[in-house]
């Protein structure tokens, strides 16, 4: 699914994978971010990814042109979850807008971790 935006120029199309890079590079560059998880099928053990893997953790819908995200994260230990969770959250919804011109509704953060 993409994004679509039309003006009197014509029409851009930005793919899902390329808003879930972009979020996952805002929800990263926030303190207190070890980095992006994806769980196993196996186990259901979180595991941290890779930067080039880094929109494997989040999960992108767009519905009437809002887009809602989704990102499964791994946090440092001793950080405050809440807080963290507050500040990816406006985050990635500043720079997902910025980026793209849509609007987004809903920012969902799933911490699966904590590492030292």
């Amino acid at each position: 699914m993409a994004a679509i935006r039309e003006n009197e120029r014509g029409r851009v199309s930005v793919s899902s994978t390329v808003i879930a890079k972009l979020a996952g590079f805002s929800a990263t560059s926030c303190y207190g971010v070890v980095g992006m998880a994806a769980k196993s099928g196996k186990d259901g053990v979180a595991k941290l990814l890779k930067i080039e893997n880094i929109d494997k953790g989040i999960k992108v819908r767009i519905e009437e042109n809002v887009i809602n995200i989704s990102l499964h994260i791994i946090v440092g230990y001793g950080v405050n979850l809440r807080s963290i969770g507050e500040t990816i959250q406006s985050s990635v919804k500043y720079h997902v807008e910025e980026a793209i011109g849509m609007e987004v509704g809903d920012v969902t953060v799933v911490i699966e971790g904590v590492r030292e």
